[in-house]
């Protein structure tokens, strides 16, 4: 019997500069992702890059925060070759759309405006 790696999980703690981790935040926000899956999924892409066929025991779920990120690339990536800004935008669409979508509905239901004097979508009183 071949024995299996570990996969059970374990923290890690990294310091990054705040503008860093507020970029990350804002990515991870974008790509509909938590910021663990986000970091994850950064280091394994990067990790790919410096050892060519190898690949992380556990990390072989292609859809591990349920969002299905990673089937949509290999989608994208099937048709065509794609730069990492040419793939951020064609992820970030959904995302984009999704949004809209979500305003339309909250102030079709009254539980938010726009506010040009709060410069922004704003939550109608009650509604919290």
């Amino acid at each position: 019997m071949v024995d299996s790696p570990d996969t059970s999980r374990e923290v890690v703690n990294v310091y990054v500069p705040a503008y860093q981790k507020d970029r990350w935040v804002e990515h991870a926000n974008d790509l509909d992702m938590s910021q663990s899956e986000f970091v994850r999924t950064m280091v394994q892409s990067g990790r790919k890059g410096f050892e060519p066929g190898h690949e992380e025991p556990g990390s072989s779920d292609a859809n591990p925060g349920g969002n299905g990120l990673e089937t949509r690339v290999l989608k994208l990536l099937e048709d065509d070759t794609y730069s990492w800004d040419e793939l951020l935008q064609a992820v970030s669409e959904d995302i984009e759309t999704r949004l809209d979508e979500a305003l339309e509905e909250l102030q079709a239901t009254n539980r938010i405006r726009y506010s040009g004097r709060h410069g922004g979508y704003t939550v109608v009183e009650g509604e919290v």
